[in-house]
């Protein structure tokens, strides 16, 4: 039988979820075949042998769950056998910052792709589905991806939580900081960062709202031990760690020169990690200093900046376009709600909506005096709510990275009762934004 477009009988494809196997495994050719469709669906290079064996043994570190969907009936195709997966789906769990140095377990999603001729079949409905069924079934309460298409994740259930900058700076003359910088940065051996840069991004992780912690590639991109094209060594990597007072590492930049043929002179930095403001203000005073750069880019910058208040002149900051970067998907309101440190006092009673019907309910939220009850009110409660919203909406929410009174705004956060006016959406808005105020702004430098 030979699967038509737009067909999807039951058993046209099998689903099959299997954590990776080394290079030196005798299967490792699943592994090889679900890596090689993961790069055929991002427009990526053919890769070598050893690029493979270095990214397999990476997911092992990771932990990774990697789940395809295989044909199991004749495709006419003469490229593609059925060893290779028509859709791949990757997780790994890692824990998020909620806000006040509170660190949840999450769950995330990653190399999603669906091959071209196999599309509009319910596969990624169908993937997507079941993962988030079984991470809520195991305890998880939040869900979260980088997205590479920003119209496909909401119909899921995900909400933008924080957003990243492009920023080109000029450096030379121009570039001058305001304020004086503390402790000193000096220049390291990349070598040095495969110990180093996962115990300074534990602090910076630690004390940033909407952080996510790493998987095993950015330490070894750090040390200079993977290229992005080839897998190799990166031969133009150059690291700058920056001490406090007491000679302790707390932030570091790992950063390339773009070549003499460039105009004009420009640095671009590959990681910026930094776990106290003093540390990241000492970074730039670095790499605003280096000789001969008269431009210094970076695509990964948080929108609230706050080098563009350090420096003397602010226009020596030029911005980029901000793009969505970490999306949420809460899982369990009560367990996530629960999880972390609601800031305000007051009560709200929220009705969610779920495309999933995962968290499809009405709950109270409850602060007095510092502590916090929510509670999932029953089906026949008659409650009258304060708000109703999707849950893409309070996962948007969640980490602090947007206001729920700009969401009521842009009509996204609605009156949860009948007749319910534009004045008591945006009270009870503002209430909902105090209780989930976070220390300082949600911030995402992890990709995955």
């Amino acid at each position: 039988m030979t699967v038509q477009p737009g067909s999807s009988p039951a058993d046209a494809y099998e689903i099959r979820r299997f954590r990776a196997a080394p290079a030196t495994a005798p299967d490792f050719g699943v592994t090889e075949q679900w890596i090689r469709a993961v790069n055929y669906g991002f427009y990526e290079k053919a890769i070598g042998e050893e690029y493979l064996a270095k990214i397999a043994q990476a997911y092992l570190d990771d932990d990774r769950e990697l789940t395809g969907a295989y044909e199991t009936l004749a495709s006419g195709s003469p490229a593609f056998g059925h060893e290779r997966p028509v859709a791949t789906f990757g997780t790994l769990r890692k824990t998020l910052n909620v806000g006040h140095g509170q660190l949840v377990q999450a769950h995330l999603v990653t190399a999603v792709t669906v091959r071209t001729d196999h599309r509009r079949r319910g596969l990624l409905r169908r993937l997507m589905g079941e993962d988030l069924a079984r991470a809520k079934a195991d305890g998880v309460a939040i869900a979260a991806l980088t997205a590479s298409e920003a119209s496909i994740y909401r119909r899921f259930g995900f909400g933008v939580a924080t957003r990243e900058r492009r920023i080109t700076v000029t450096t030379g003359p121009q570039f001058r900081l305001a304020v004086p910088t503390s402790g000193r940065v000096i220049a390291a051996e990349p070598s040095a960062m495969l110990d180093l840069a996962p115990k300074i991004f534990a602090r910076a992780h630690r004390a940033t709202p909407g952080s996510v912690d790493r998987q095993e590639r950015y330490r070894l991109r750090a040390a200079g031990q993977w290229d992005h094209e080839t897998g190799g060594t990166d031969a133009a990597l150059r690291v700058a760690v920056h001490l406090d007072d007491d000679g302790t590492a707390d932030g570091y930049a790992a950063y390339s020169f773009r070549g003499w043929d460039h105009e004009p002179a420009t640095v671009s930095i590959r990681d910026l990690v930094a776990a106290t403001p003093e540390a990241y203000l000492g970074l730039w005073d670095y790499l605003g200093s280096l000789d001969l750069i008269r431009s210094v880019e970076w695509d990964e910058a948080p929108v609230e900046d706050p080098l563009a208040w350090a420096l003397v002149d602010p226009r020596a900051i030029r911005l980029g376009v901000d793009t969505d970067m970490l999306w949420l998907r809460i899982l369990d309101v009560e367990a996530a709600l629960g999880a972390r440190h609601l800031a305000h006092d007051g009560e709200l009673v929220l009705r969610v909506e779920d495309p999933l019907g995962f968290t499809t309910g009405t709950y109270r939220l409850a602060v007095s005096a510092g502590r916090s009850h929510i509670e999932r009110l029953a089906d026949d409660d008659t409650t009258p709510g304060d708000l109703a919203l999707d849950i893409a909406e309070l996962s948007s929410v969640y980490v602090g990275g947007v206001s729920p009174v700009t969401l009521a705004e842009a009509g996204r956060i609605r009156a949860g009762r009948s007749g319910g006016s534009a004045r008591l959406v945006t009270d009870a808005s503002l209430t909902l934004a105090r209780m989930f105020a976070v220390e300082r702004p949600a911030h995402c430098s992890t990709h995955f």
